[in-house]
């Protein structure tokens, strides 16, 4: 049996990029064929007369785009099941979704390189060599469950087989997020509609979707039935499947319904992890590296409640003199010492912290169980690290205001800042570089600097402004 040869098909607009991919792709890739297109109609031309294990695509295309050509591909007989990868630099929520509807496979950001891309090519193709996943078989007949498994793990698939919806039910739970055996999971369920003992093949579809929540993307099922007729076939769907084959089985379409089942799955968790990427992304401030006052909004009311039983700091930390650093230095200047002190804070706070950027150069951050002496402490170890920091070769100090929920009782996330703000503000006044800290009865402690340390650390350059 000869070696396979993997069959490229590349449309891009520009002569150049088809070029440099092309000839990446063949001095690193082996037995590997590429075909490129200028054009969406000169790629439908070639997918009409040539077969191809991967189609990559420019989303900007000078007679459509590439969702439009994905459409069009997967109203091919041929193509319905081919890897569709669009190189986009703008993938967005709203393009994704788009997308994954149009029958996208998967994205690569185009603003990483040629050579990432590539890089990016060769991964994915030999993932999708061949059917890859791992498949909960159910099928109470001993004849019929040798077959099929045999044609299943014949085409590269690891098949955990079970007679019962009892035992698949119970495989299920044990391997559900957060359950014993999560990492022994499947990909998706092939059940027989009518098995033999308590629950049926109904049944066990029932209870995927009604009491262990998994939706049709997220845990895919095909149903093997010897019904035929339309009503059979709807009530197969309405129990919750999201496809069928009928007996007797022929190997090309029970496989090419698996494929379609995987990709469907493949699909769900990539839109899930860029929807998780960009719910990051979004509750990040860009410079600082630190969460965004937006995430404090969200969720710091719910970290607080969460912590009830034992106390929480809050900080509120402020650059001293960084409006003259702005002015005398300049806004790029003034990123610089933002970003270096961004990355201080996120070192000297844990994951079990909230830190964020609250505005300007003012940071916030929450920190749970943690006593006065050790708050006390810790607030003065970081004043110290900011005075040895000099971003830039700038000098910069900090002023930290600091307050309880063991000082203040009943306490919400409002109030424990307003408390710290105040403290802030204290210390500000008393001279900066320096800590004041929120007491029950609204007296303001300040922690003064070592009698070595300036009372004001202006930057250096600006210190006779």
């Amino acid at each position: 049996m000869g070696i396979k040869t993997t069959n490229i098909l590349v449309v891009d607009s520009s002569e150049v990029s088809r070029t440099i991919i092309s000839r990446i792709l063949l001095t690193e890739m082996d037995y590997t064929c590429i075909t490129t297109c200028s054009s969406g109609e000169e790629a439908l031309r070639a997918l009409e007369n040539d077969r191809f294990d991967l189609i990559t695509t420019s989303l900007m295309l000078p007679d459509m785009d590439g969702l439009e050509l994905t459409r069009s591909v997967r109203e091919s007989a041929h193509h319905h099941y081919t890897p569709i990868v669009v190189v986009s630099g703008d993938a967005d929520g709203r393009l994704l979704r788009e997308g994954f509807n149009a029958g996208v496979t998967d994205y690569f950001d185009k603003s990483l390189g040629y050579q990432s891309f590539v890089s990016f090519i060769k991964s994915f193709t030999r993932r999708n060599s061949g059917l890859v996943g791992r498949i909960l078989y159910v099928e109470d007949s001993r004849t019929a469950a040798m077959v099929t498994r045999h044609i299943m793990e014949k085409h590269g698939l690891n098949v955990i087989h079970t007679t019962t919806a009892e035992a698949a039910l119970d495989f299920l739970e044990q391997t559900r997020r957060g359950g014993p055996k999560e990492d022994e999971g499947v990909d998706i369920v092939v059940t027989d509609f009518f098995l033999k003992g308590q629950l049926t093949g109904g049944d066990l579809l029932h209870a995927i979707r009604a009491r262990l929540h998994y939706s049709q993307q997220e845990m895919p099922v095909l149903v093997v039935t010897v019904a035929d007729n339309e009503e059979k076939q709807a009530e197969v769907f309405h129990a919750g499947a999201n496809d069928f084959v009928t007996k007797p089985i022929i190997e090309e379409i029970l496989i090419a319904r698996i494929h379609s089942l995987l990709l469907i799955k493949q699909q769900f968790y990539a839109l899930k992890r860029q929807a998780e990427e960009m719910k990051h992304i979004a509750s990040t401030d860009s410079l600082t590296g630190t969460r965004s006052k937006r995430y404090l909004l969200d969720h710091g009311e719910t970290f607080l409640k969460n912590k009830k039983n034992s106390p929480v700091w809050a900080y509120l930390i402020d650059i001293d003199h960084f409006k003259k650093i702005n002015d005398t230095l300049g806004h790029i200047t003034g990123d610089h010492v933002l970003a270096a002190l961004g990355d201080l804070l996120i070192k000297s706070f844990g994951e079990n912290c909230i830190l964020v950027r609250f505005g300007g150069e003012e940071f916030a951050v929450l920190i749970p169980q943690c006593s006065a002496r050790e708050a006390k402490a810790r607030s003065e170890v970081l004043r110290r690290k900011v005075e040895e920091l000099r971003p830039v070769n700038v000098d910069i100090t900090i002023s930290i205001g600091m307050a309880s929920t063991m000082d203040i009782p009943n306490t919400n996330l409002n109030d424990l800042l307003q408390a710290a703000d105040k403290a802030l503000y204290a210390a500000k006044k008393r001279g900066r570089n320096r800590i004041c800290i929120h007491s029950g009865l609204g007296v303001e402690h300040s922690i003064l600097p070592h009698p070595n340390t300036p009372i004001q650390s202006k930057p250096k350059s600006v210190a006779n402004q």
